[in-house]
């Protein structure tokens, strides 16, 4: 059964970017405009108007959106070829499919679950997977499916292959939720979606395990939180979403981890509404967040 916001009905957002140059924005909006769209947003930004790269985010209005789509993204295709630009066209009322991936600790889980039930969050979520199942009742009390993948021990094939198998075909974008497990080259090969994680830290400080006992021997004044895009990289991928908290001296390294807690919340859900809305475009390891 598809799932539609029907405020977003007829919306499309196009997603351009490519080598900066003159006449792009005007192939852009004259392309709209022959194809009776109304343009409700755009926003764009060009690292250097000589020689840089330009990015864009259009939003617009189009009467019966989904039957003239093909032929939009046909001309969309001969218009922007010569300009050397990658594109992506998207119909804004079709919520993204979001897998959620969980280990015991369930705070960014929850708030993720809690966000998406009062509509803040433009998804769907059509499982969580967790090598843990302490999290299934609550999963299943906001009526999302919950599997259990045992993983545990260095090989991590065999999991890594169900989790694959429950993915497949099934999501466009993967979450990991604190998931506290090392996600391999050949997973992120095989996947084929995007995958955002949440850092306990604010990276590149801290890196690794136990990073708030690490703040806390240090004697920080912030501790913050990172969303980002996996890369084989560990912790290295392109930035979403960063944040801080103050701290003090009379802290623990329990009580920074509780207040960092909020800060992680508050980051990946973020990161996720972004990437949801089609606001983030990846460039290298940098991102530019519309």
């Amino acid at each position: 059964m598809s799932v539609r916001n029907e405020a977003l009905v007829d919306h499309a957002c196009l997603i351009v970017h490519g080598p900066d140059q003159q006449g792009v924005v005007a192939a852009i909006t004259d392309l709209v405009s022959r194809h009776q769209g109304n343009i409700v947003s755009l926003d764009q930004y060009s690292s250097n108007p000589e020689g840089g790269d330009f990015f864009q985010r259009v939003v617009f209005h189009r009467d019966d959106l989904t039957a003239v789509m093909p032929e939009i993204e046909s001309d969309l295709e001969k218009t922007l070829a010569p300009y050397g630009m990658q594109w992506q066209l998207s119909d804004q009322s079709a919520p993204k499919r979001m897998a959620i991936l969980a280990s015991t600790s369930d705070h960014c889980l929850l708030e993720l679950l809690w966000r998406h039930r009062r509509g803040e969050l433009p998804v769907t979520i059509p499982m969580v997977i967790s090598n843990h199942t302490n999290v299934a009742e609550d999963v299943r009390t906001f009526g999302v499916p919950f599997f259990h993948v045992h993983s545990q021990g260095p090989d991590k094939t065999a999991a890594e292959a169900k989790i694959l198998e429950l993915l497949a075909g099934n999501v466009d974008f993967v979450v990991l939720a604190r998931y506290m497990q090392i996600i391999s080259e050949d997973f992120l090969d095989k996947v084929g979606v995007p995958v955002i994680n949440i850092h306990h830290s604010f990276l590149p400080a801290f890196i690794g395990a136990a990073p708030y006992r690490k703040a806390a021997e240090r004697g920080v004044k912030l501790i913050g939180a990172t969303s980002h895009y996996v890369t084989k990289d560990l912790d290295e991928g392109p930035i979403i979403k960063q944040d801080v908290a103050r701290v003090d001296h009379s802290m623990t390294a329990a009580d920074l981890q509780a207040r960092g807690a909020y800060v992680e919340r508050a980051v990946l859900s973020r990161a996720v509404q972004w990437h949801a809305e089609d606001r983030v475009i990846r460039h290298g390891n940098h991102t530019i967040v519309f």
